[in-house]
């Protein structure tokens, strides 16, 4: 093995935080001027068209969120809209702790290291400014692709952009997306980080995995404990 590709949101980052989410969504959605249930279910609904770029940008995205909730968004309020959403978002990306020491020592033993990201323009744009950026060698984010897990290209890309064959890489997530099997079928030994210390991490997820891969961690500081077994 020598490369491991890692989820983000939940994997990378804070799970403690992923319940913030709709808090920050609310936020979004007054500054847009429509009720934040319907926001939230525009944008709920909309997750596989604006992760994949076909709705564009953080700006165009929101004005359809609000066309979509009966309202519509320019000028000024979509100004303040698309800078109350860049705010939410952003300490949604906070490392977990430990993340950041992980990966350092991943890399310190010659590791490879990559990020699997079903996510939309804001961390695309946001991610050389991030502390993971100097510590991963590859990114793969769907917004940029075109395309969202378990598509078999995204898998391949990241291992091409590490330089490795899919059998070298672990993949490590945290579930949702059927990302593990997509890494299974991919050729990836997938590794699932069931984040047990932290019961609320998938409160809104609605696409729970059928497929539960053989390794298993509780949290991503203990993956250095299964890679020594492997």
């Amino acid at each position: 093995m020598r490369a491991i590709v890692f989820d983000f949101f939940g994997t990378l980052t804070d799970p403690g935080i992923e319940g913030g989410r709709r808090g920050a969504a609310a936020v979004t959605a007054a500054a847009l001027g429509v009720e934040p249930e319907a926001f939230w279910t525009a944008m709920a609904t909309s997750f596989t068209e604006r992760i994949t770029g076909r709705l564009g940008g953080t700006r165009t995205i929101l004005a359809e969120m609000a066309r979509r909730c009966g309202a519509e968004a320019t000028g000024a309020r979509l100004d303040a809209a698309v800078e109350a959403h860049h705010a939410g978002s952003v300490p949604l990306w906070r490392p977990r702790p430990g993340a950041l020491d992980v990966l350092k020592s991943l890399r310190g033993h010659g590791m490879r290291l990559g990020v699997l990201s079903d996510c939309g323009a804001e961390l695309c744009q946001g991610w050389s400014g991030t502390d993971y950026a100097p510590l991963i060698d590859a990114t793969v984010f769907s917004w940029e692709e075109g395309a969202r897990k378990p598509a078999p290209r995204l898998y391949a890309t990241a291992a091409r952009r590490l330089g490795v064959e899919p059998a070298e890489c672990w993949y490590v997530g945290d579930g949702g997306s059927r990302e593990h099997q997509g890494a299974r079928d991919a050729g990836m030994r997938p590794v699932l980080v069931t984040n047990a210390g932290y019961p609320g991490a998938g409160v809104h997820r609605d696409d729970p995995d059928s497929f539960i891969p053989s390794d298993t961690v509780d949290d991503l500081t203990d993956l250095a404990t299964l890679l020594a077994t492997a």
